[in-house]
């Protein structure tokens, strides 16, 4: 049978609401245990995150049973949120997304630990519907990648390109995202697995990631001048290190200044010797780390997120002098030493700097995609 085509985009001014896109809310442990397992199969929660409690006594009562969520071993109490569940494209985990007005652009991501997209969906936060999808360039990377946009321009920078745990590459494009073309930028100076990214004043800033064994973590930052779509320089030029490195953080830009927040040190390896560089688990260090540029070419740090948190690069929105953040993945779990996902509403206020937990997710989710509109 054959998919009938997109809705055309369109673009209409409407009351804001919170659309998070749950692009994807698979186990890391599920997920990289088996290279041939698909996605969909990993979707199941394991019993130590999410238990169903029984509080009937008799048929009748089981028979109108509701389950009953409990806090897993991370949780921190938060009011429940009412969710509705929108349509998805298709499973993603590590994709990458920007929001230009009402539309959510969602680039890449893996579909199954040994199969990852290369085109970009996206979605209407007016009607809630997928509008349109087209090709990413064949050699761009396909996970992990960096990424900022001007309202128009998004610029994507290095990443990783194919499954399983292949290497960082240095790669680095434009798409207009008005004409649908993408173009080649000069490549960073080394490559980066999910680098935090954004534009700052007339820059194209680069921060932390994993350097190219997707382990060690970068502490590099470097700019670009672009503008209007155009880079203005050649070469990238080498900013102050941030000071502490490693991938997967959100990268924010509020009234002047810089945000860096959350992420993690070390990552999956590909497993020496394997053809199909099959990902190996090593040592992560999760943290919830706030870093923060004002114009003094100084980092200052600021108060920590609530708990650690990583892979929340495109996990946040920025709501009435307020950064919303939407899930990731914390420490590991004490006992099992299983990774464990972040349910959790986070809101940190740029006026007094402090956090709070304001709501939770349906379920815990790594890798969310978060729009407001």
């Amino acid at each position: 049978m054959s998919r009938p085509p997109p809705k055309p985009c369109s673009r209409y001014y409407a009351i804001t609401v919170l659309a998070g896109i749950l692009a994807a809310a698979a186990i890391a442990d599920f997920l990289f245990a088996s290279s041939s397992s698909p996605l969909s199969a990993s979707l199941s929660l394991r019993p130590s995150n999410l238990i169903f409690v029984p509080v009937a006594h008799d048929n009748k009562e089981a028979a109108d049973r509701v389950p009953e969520r409990v806090l897993s071993a991370a949780d921190i109490p938060a009011p429940n949120w009412t969710w509705e569940q929108l349509p998805s494209s298709v499973p993603r985990l590590d994709a990458a997304a920007v929001q230009i007005q009402n539309l959510l652009y969602v680039f890449a991501g893996y579909g199954t630990i040994d199969y990852v997209h290369s085109h970009v969906d996206v979605f209407n936060m007016t009607d809630n519907t997928w509008c349109e999808r087209f090709n990413m360039p064949k050699d761009m990377a396909n996970s992990h990648l960096g990424m900022a946009t001007d309202g128009r321009y998004v610029y994507i920078v290095a990443g990783q390109s194919g499954p399983q745990c292949r290497a960082a590459v240095p790669r680095t494009y434009l798409l207009d995202t008005k004409i649908k073309k993408w173009e080649r930028m000069p490549p960073l100076p080394a490559p980066r697995y999910a680098p935090a990214t954004q534009l700052w004043r007339g820059r194209l800033h680069v921060m932390g990631g994993s350097k190219e064994n997707r382990h060690t973590p970068g502490t590099d930052h470097w700019s670009l001048a672009v503008k209007d779509g155009k880079a203005l320089e050649k070469e990238w030029r080498k900013e102050i290190p941030i000071p502490r490195g490693g991938p997967h953080r959100s990268c924010v830009v509020v009234k002047d200044r810089l945000y860096v927040i959350g992420g993690q040190e070390g990552d999956f390896m590909a497993k020496p010797g394997s053809p199909i560089f099959k990902c190996s688990r090593r040592h992560e260090v999760v943290y919830g780390d706030v870093y923060m540029l004002d114009g003094d070419k100084e980092w200052k740090k600021l108060p920590p997120m609530p708990k650690p948190d990583s892979h929340i690069e495109f996990s946040w929105v920025v709501v009435n002098n307020s950064i919303i953040i939407v899930g990731g993945t914390t420490e590991k779990h004490p006992v099992t030493k299983r990774m464990i996902l972040v349910g959790e509403v986070f809101r940190f206020d740029l006026l007094t700097l402090k956090w709070t937990v304001i709501g939770r997710l349906p379920f815990r989710c790594k890798t969310t995609i978060a729009g407001y509109w």
